[in-house]
């Protein structure tokens, strides 16, 4: 964890900003908490518990910096709710989400799958792509594991 905090510490001086104890709190509660999506709110939650100053306003503002910085990206699963994912190093596109809509589990998929598709975009439609995100929305293992009915496939 301390190479990922040193290595975002440059990224953020590289543009100027420092990692301030406030940032660094925030981004620790992230790192603690990669695979879990959390909203501003939970991370506020979080980092509260560790720093008791620290301001819900100060945390929002740190999220947006990092998101602005593509260190986190922001994203919404279609509930009305922003989350943050950090950014995986040296990863060229965002990775892909499976959303259950059962029980609304949120898995990963780190595989990029659409290097062909972007291909396809770029060269039809003139378009430089920067970056992409996918979710799918389906029914989980877990969710089809415990149910008796057949899910179609």
């Amino acid at each position: 964890m301390e190479n990922r905090i040193e290595r975002i510490k440059k990224q953020l001086h590289s543009q100027s900003y420092k990692l301030t104890p406030q940032r660094e709190a925030t981004v620790r509660v992230l790192l603690e908490h990669e695979e879990d999506h959390l909203s501003a709110e939970d991370v506020y939650l979080l980092v509260k518990e560790k720093s008791p100053e620290i301001g819900l306003a100060t945390v929002y503002r740190t999220l947006e910096l990092l998101t602005e910085l593509k260190v986190v990206d922001k994203i919404n699963f279609g509930d009305g709710v922003s989350r943050y994912d950090l950014r995986k190093e040296g990863a060229d596109h965002f990775h892909h989400h499976l959303v259950c809509i059962e029980c609304g589990s949120v898995d990963e998929i780190q595989d990029d799958l659409l290097g062909d598709v972007e291909k396809t975009v770029e060269e039809q439609f003139s378009f430089i792509i920067k970056d992409h995100r996918l979710t799918f929305h389906g029914i989980c293992h877990r969710c089809q594991s415990n149910t008796d009915e057949e899910i179609p496939s």
